[in-house]
């Protein structure tokens, strides 16, 4: 389903000079498929990158995305991994086996390192945290494997990587508490009263 609603202006300006770089690095094909189902979001998302070149087809669900793969797979992909019918992995799955060469970013608000990993293990180019805007939506797109990453101004804690770690095994062992708890060797409560704290900085 393509997107109709109107441009909304924070998210969608491009400066002209990035339109032949932009070409030039895409080819022909510029299709690109964001599949969200933050109805706001994917309506000034999709507007912003059809501001940047892209020919874009919108979905508000699992089942969106993989009909719109099944029709024409996209060279690019925007993807959010937690949806109201399902996981958006399924969907970058799908998009690898019909077009392997495919570049797809998963966006999620539920960051941790074992979503990350599987992302990329599915075939995502890229994981981005929520809040991300366009600018760096458009940039893990574009960018290349050999870009060099730069040394983060606030770099994770020792309490932010514990944290990750027991986020971890948490999804590992399918949220089940008590079975993290016994991974871990760790006691019960003190492993819920960890869950139900903010992640550290």
């Amino acid at each position: 389903m393509k997107s109709s609603a109107p441009p909304i202006d924070p998210l969608a300006g491009i400066a002209s000079q990035d339109a032949g770089a932009l070409s030039r690095a895409m080819g022909d094909d510029r299709s690109l498929l964001v599949v969200d189902d933050d109805k706001p979001f994917l309506t000034r998302l999709s507007r912003a990158m059809e501001a940047r070149g892209f020919t874009v087809v919108s979905a508000g669900s699992v089942a969106e995305g993989l009909a719109a793969i099944a029709l024409q797979p996209p060279a690019f992909a925007i993807i959010d991994m937690r949806l109201q019918d399902g996981n958006g992995l399924d969907v970058i799955s799908e998009l690898k086996a019909r077009r392997p060469e495919a570049r797809g970013i998963i966006l999620t608000g539920y960051g941790n390192i074992v979503t990350a990993v599987t992302a990329v293990k599915l075939g995502a180019f890229d994981y981005l945290a929520k809040p991300a805007d366009a600018d760096e939506i458009y940039h893990a797109l574009m960018a290349t494997r050999h870009d060099k990453a730069e040394l983060p101004e606030n770099p994770m804690s020792a309490d932010r990587v514990r944290w990750e770690h027991i986020q971890r095994i948490y999804e590992l062992c399918d949220r089940n508490v008590s079975e993290t708890a016994r991974r871990l060797n760790m006691h019960r409560r003190t492993l819920q009263r960890i869950l139900a704290k903010r992640a550290p900085r």
